[in-house]
């Protein structure tokens, strides 16, 4: 048996991933622990998991939640690394050296956005993962910008040598990506590319484990044969009125039923057959579906397309518009922009979701690559595997 700690951000999106991989690791015998802070993290977590709370102070919980919507580029990219990634490292190294030391694990399981567990990893010796929950992170966007990625890689180290990590070790470490294994919560298929390192496990997405009572109307469903999804994800909702406007309008000329995530008064005016619902149990409405729309979240467009559900992709910001051109590349959705897309550009996109077989054939040619992959327990295989690895060194 050995002791698994998950390493992550609060973000809702980072942590979900990594519960049916730790609920595998449980099941095979393993000690299994989750650290993070408790805003977001702890909200998440199932009754019967070990959580270790890593405490934000307030300065620092009201700094990172700081909006930038309207960053493109550069801008956004240093706003990532300098207001947001950075600032949360620094906080929560401690906290993650306090549960390092209680629970004592032989193995991080590290997001890449927690950095202050790759700190603590090096700084202590111990063997660490690295958690791909998102395949866009596969390329680092600043590489084609030179200096912003000196500055970022700059501040970003810093953090490495202030908790201790040896600076000849801190200057050459690849800060997103253990050099023991990284565990890619996609497929090749989808990813696109080749020549990836042996130690990268495309294990496909990590779907499932996270309890879900949100009520829904279920018997909506019975009425139409086409329904479509419509969400923006938990980050991004309050910037969509516009946005759910125009596809509740698209919606609302067309032979399809759609169910729009959001706050009922972000769409006051839905037409007859558009629900608006605050939250859905979206796991359990996926097989129901004929097609979603979403924002380009990595979450939401694997489960949409584990289910072969084709996508209308309206990516805003982060690692989004590079998650829409993989759906696109794949030939499995059709993307639209976000700030520009009127009721008809939506509803051309829908009709394409709904009814172009191309479509359709793409978006199951990526489910059966995710359903071949394993998932969760070919993860938690694959993380048994290190600790030996590692240790025979």
């Amino acid at each position: 048996m050995n002791r698994f700690l998950f390493v992550v951000p609060p973000m809702a999106g980072h942590v979900n991933p990594t519960l049916p991989v730790g609920r595998d690791l449980a099941a095979r015998g393993h000690e299994v622990a989750w650290a993070g802070p408790e805003e977001v993290v702890g909200e998440l977590m199932p009754p019967d998991a070990t959580f270790l709370r890593v405490p934000l102070a307030p300065g620092v919980r009201d700094h990172i939640a700081a909006r930038a919507d309207d960053l493109r580029g550069a801008a956004a990219l240093k706003h990532l690394v300098g207001e947001f990634l950075v600032p949360l490292a620094t906080c929560m190294v401690p906290g993650v050296e306090a549960a390092v030391e209680r629970f004592r694990p032989d193995v991080l399981v590290v997001d890449q956005q927690a950095l202050a567990g790759v700190a603590v990893a090096l700084a202590r010796g111990l063997p660490w993962a690295t958690s791909a929950t998102t395949s866009a992170l596969l390329a680092d966007p600043m590489e084609l910008i030179p200096r912003v990625k000196e500055w970022a890689d700059g501040l970003q180290r810093d953090v490495l040598r202030s908790a201790g990590v040896d600076a000849a070790r801190a200057a050459t470490v690849d800060l997103r990506f253990s050099p023991d294994l990284v565990l890619v919560l996609s497929t090749p298929a989808f990813v696109g590319g080749d020549g990836y390192p042996d130690h990268y496990a495309f294990v496909g997405p990590a779907i499932g484990g996270r309890p879900d009572t949100t009520p829904f109307p279920w018997d909506w469903l019975e009425h139409g044969d086409r329904h479509v999804l419509v969400s923006l994800g938990t980050l991004n909702w309050h910037n969509g009125g516009r946005f759910f406007a125009a596809t509740a309008a698209a919606l609302g000329s067309m032979d399809a039923r759609g169910i729009i995530v959001a706050p009922p008064d972000l769409v006051p005016e839905a037409p007859a057959n558009v629900l608006v619902r605050p939250r859905v149990p979206q796991l359990a409405l996926l097989p129901r579906l004929d097609a979603v729309v979403c924002h380009g979240g990595h979450n939401t467009v694997c489960e949409a397309l584990a289910h072969g559900l084709p996508l209308v992709v309206a990516p805003i910001r982060d690692d989004q518009p590079a998650v829409a051109a993989q759906v696109e590349a794949a030939r499995a959705g059709v993307r639209v922009r976000f700030h520009r897309a009127g009721p008809d550009d939506l509803r051309a996109a829908l009709e394409a979701a709904l009814g172009d077989p191309a479509l359709r054939a793409g978006a199951d040619r990526i489910r059966r690559s995710f359903a071949a992959a394993g998932g969760p327990p070919e993860a938690a295989a694959r993380l048994e595997q290190l600790v030996p690895a590692v240790s025979r060194r």
